[in-house]
């Protein structure tokens, strides 16, 4: 194969990549609506073309670079050796969790539960 398709034929691959990498990109942060518990594969597989990606894009610099976030390349091929962590956001690669204060106020029910009062608090 003549060296301008080899580059031409990984370039259309690349390209597809960065298609398959936005459209589950996509299902990653909207759900599937019927089944919540996707969101996590859909991570795992969009990491895995991203990781692709920077590994095609060595040889393709005249594309525009994978998108990683704040990542750069050589961080996105080392976490290959964490991927599976990494992808499904677990480990060291979680989220950060986030607290949520709840008042008294918020803590109670508008209308009490017959036998509890106002709280909620069961009454003898």
């Amino acid at each position: 194969m003549h060296v301008h398709a080899t580059h031409s034929a990984y370039a259309d691959v690349y390209h597809d990549l960065l298609r398959a990498s936005s459209a589950l990109d996509t299902l990653r942060n909207a759900g599937t609506g019927d089944a919540p518990d996707v969101e996590p594969y859909a991570g795992a597989a969009m990491w895995g073309v991203r990781f692709a990606l920077a590994m095609l894009h060595r040889d393709l610099p005249c594309q525009p670079p994978p998108p990683h976030g704040a990542r750069t390349t050589e961080e996105l091929l080392a976490l290959c050796a964490n991927w599976r962590d990494a992808a499904l956001g677990i480990g060291e690669f979680a989220p950060e969790l986030s607290l949520r204060l709840v008042t008294e106020d918020a803590g109670r029910q508008s209308d009490p539960v017959p036998g509890t009062d106002s709280g909620g608090v069961a009454v003898r």
